[in-house]
């Protein structure tokens, strides 16, 4: 059996003071020893020693009156709560229905980021948000505060979590594959700006026959650049020219590239090229996607929520998918923070904890703080980053997308139709 009522209150009353004139920690420890001695719930005993003799006044028709604390049972503990203190803890900060109608508007303008990227993003464009939305100086600095849990927190009501899943194409290039190195992992040591994982995506829709887009996608390991261009069909020689493309509007060199083991990769014109031009040609294992991890995400995260399943064909349709990655690359280069993995550490249990960077950050940002990037490659990022406007480039982006779609699902209807 339990202590009588009568020996709680006696205890209660010993320590009371004891309790208000402890320090937090020392708080803890008495709480921690006497909700298991006097089998009271945590809280409700924390609230009593706090209150014990002290004065509460409160209003009872029309007069006030002292009333002094003591011991109530549990049930009564938050209506006491309310009528002597009102509302418990900081007031709503981010209740406006207009604010969060404003911040379901960003996320869908900056194709459903999360919280975690889309502070940092906001903080980083938001001269450009000022002038395309009349931000009041209030509202400005809510969002320049708000952080990414309240921002999933709130837009957790209006998020779309259906998914869809494409199907591989990825066919064996088995003439070259003795000649070209595997490539495991990236070591953290070589984990620096110019080396580069490449990778394809097929936009076939359903149907896999015929002639189709591609999207080529060049990720650079050490930073995180990427760049997305349309092919229009897995040709060897567009795949080569589109890396050609990429190596020569990069603002900083490129070292080497890294495939699956594709054929429209490991064949004699791109190894050439690489050869030619002193860039180190490797590729992943057969059906081992974790070697070409980075560009993997990039696969789904990227290209798939930008232009999603359908199939696309045809010079017209290539053209504005192009059109749409301009824009994109843009977006994705200088403008669209990613946390980035720094480090792995293994555990005394044998499995491993990832260790990301502290602060989400843009691939511009990454090269400029390189110690690997040159002052001259430097200076060309600041002075393409002073003519981009990101809220220009995302309606420039989304009319692509809107045009893309809707011609690709006409000539899809016409098809379909015949």
């Amino acid at each position: 059996m339990g202590l009588e009522m009568r020996d709680k209150k006696k205890i209660c009353q010993e320590i009371h003071q004891r309790y208000q004139k402890a320090s937090k920690t020392e708080r803890g420890k008495l709480l921690d020893e006497y909700t298991v001695t006097l089998g009271y719930n945590r809280d409700y005993l924390a609230y009593t020693l706090s209150h014990w003799g002290k004065t509460v006044y409160a209003s009872v028709d029309g007069e006030m009156v002292a009333i002094v604390a003591k011991p109530r049972p549990v049930s009564t503990r938050k209506a006491v709560l309310v009528a002597f203190q009102g509302r418990r803890g900081r007031k709503p900060k981010y209740q406006d229905a207009a604010f969060r109608v404003l911040l379901a508007e960003l996320w869908t303008l900056f194709d459903c980021m999360c919280g975690k990227l889309l502070a940092p993003m906001i903080k980083l464009m938001i001269d450009f948000l000022v002038v395309e939305f009349p931000l009041a100086s209030a509202t400005r600095d809510l969002l320049t505060t708000i952080s990414p849990r309240t921002i999933d927190r709130i837009l957790k009501p209006v998020k779309d979590r259906g998914r869809l899943r494409g199907i591989s194409l990825t066919k064996s290039g088995s003439l070259l594959r003795n000649q070209i190195p595997v490539r495991v992992m990236f070591n953290w040591d070589e984990r620096k700006p110019g080396f580069f994982e490449i990778d394809r995506v097929a936009h076939c829709g359903a149907d896999a026959s015929g002639q189709f887009c591609q999207t080529l996608t060049v990720t650079d390991v050490g930073s995180g650049w990427t760049e997305e261009h349309a092919l229009l069909n897995s040709a060897h020689r567009w795949v080569k020219e589109r890396i050609k493309q990429v190596r020569a509007e990069l603002p900083f060199p490129m070292k080497g590239v890294d495939s699956d083991n594709g054929g429209e990769f490991i064949n004699h014109q791109l190894k050439d090229w690489c050869e030619i031009n002193d860039i180190q040609f490797t590729r992943g294992r057969p059906y081992r996607k974790n070697d070409n991890c980075f560009v993997e995400q990039k696969n789904g995260d990227v290209v798939r929520k930008t232009v999603g399943y359908e199939r696309f064909e045809g010079q017209q349709v290539h053209d504005i998918l192009e059109e749409l990655y301009s824009h994109l690359n843009l977006l994705l280069n200088y403008w669209y923070p990613t946390l980035r993995l720094i480090a792995k550490e293994k555990q005394a249990n044998g499995k491993y904890k990832k260790i990301y960077e502290k602060e989400p950050k843009t691939p511009c940002q990454r090269l400029l703080e390189s110690p690997d990037i040159s002052e001259e490659c430097k200076m060309e990022l600041r002075r393409r980053m002073e003519h981009l406007n990101p809220v220009t480039l995302k309606h420039s982006l989304d009319d692509a997308r809107e045009r893309l779609l809707k011609l690709a699902r006409q000539m899809n209807t016409t098809v379909s139709s015949a």
